[in-house]
């Protein structure tokens, strides 16, 4: 009897060394507003942020909910994902170690805009805002840090408005695994193999289109030897390729 086929992803399930101070640090270096602090700055910002771990699928926090918190992805990885009035979700973005969501507000009075789940089993670091406000205070260059990538998050949010509105299905679905590859690719015996589950209902949450018509395309792809997949995984043969159908 043939062995089952696994997958080539490699095991994102938690150990006790997972939020390890070195690792905490080395993802905290890579947040944009810290990256140009002294080690010194990032161990006692460090020291301001706690820990928590999720399981795969678990929720984070949801979409309305009052923000109060500011996140930091330091293993495995977060999806964000909006409910829309006529309840779809619109998967907004796949978030790596070393990126942070939640809230950036300067008021109390802010809400999440979506809702926070574990791609993967993860490990975040948690700061309330009171305390990210006092940070601010403390060092001035985060504060102007936090100012400019607000002014390009919400460019980058305007882009993927476009995206969804103006291009075809196929281009957004292209655009979606070259924006992934950049993010998750990592090379292997499959290809540029993107190390995070990825189910055709991601893909299709993130095209803004249905299951069906993104598993489609899929195997279109892989039929032109764009792409290998397997059970929740994705490996890019021919990234030039798929680059130009994102352009085209």
């Amino acid at each position: 009897m043939a062995g089952r086929k696994t997958t080539p992803l490699k095991d994102f399930s938690l150990g006790s060394h997972r939020c390890s101070v070195d690792l905490r640090l080395e993802k905290l270096s890579m947040v944009p507003f810290f990256e140009d602090l002294e080690k010194e700055e990032l161990t006692a910002i460090n020291q301001q942020f706690s820990a928590a771990h999720h399981q795969a699928e678990e929720t984070i926090y949801h979409q309305d909910e009052r923000a109060t918190m500011l996140r930091v992805v330091v293993h495995g990885a977060v999806k964000l994902v909006r409910h829309t009035m006529d309840g779809k979700d619109v998967l907004l973005d796949m978030l790596q170690p070393g990126e942070y969501f939640g809230n950036l507000s300067n008021t109390g009075r802010a809400i999440y805009s979506e809702t926070a789940r574990a791609q993967t089993d993860v490990c975040i670091l948690s700061i309330r805002m009171s305390d990210f406000r006092s940070l601010l205070n403390d060092y001035p260059k985060v504060a102007v840090a936090v100012l400019d990538i607000t002014a390009d998050r919400l460019q980058s949010s305007q882009e993927k408005i476009r995206h969804l509105t103006t291009l075809t299905v196929k281009k957004r679905i292209a655009h979606i695994l070259v924006m992934l590859s950049e993010k998750f690719g990592e090379q292997s015996t499959y290809g540029l193999l993107l190390q995070l589950p990825l189910s055709r209902k991601d893909l299709a949450d993130m095209a803004g289109t249905s299951s069906e018509t993104a598993s489609r395309i899929m195997s279109d792809f892989q039929d032109h030897d764009i792409i290998k997949t397997g059970r929740q995984w994705v490996a890019i043969s021919n990234m030039n390729r798929l680059a130009d159908i994102a352009k085209e």
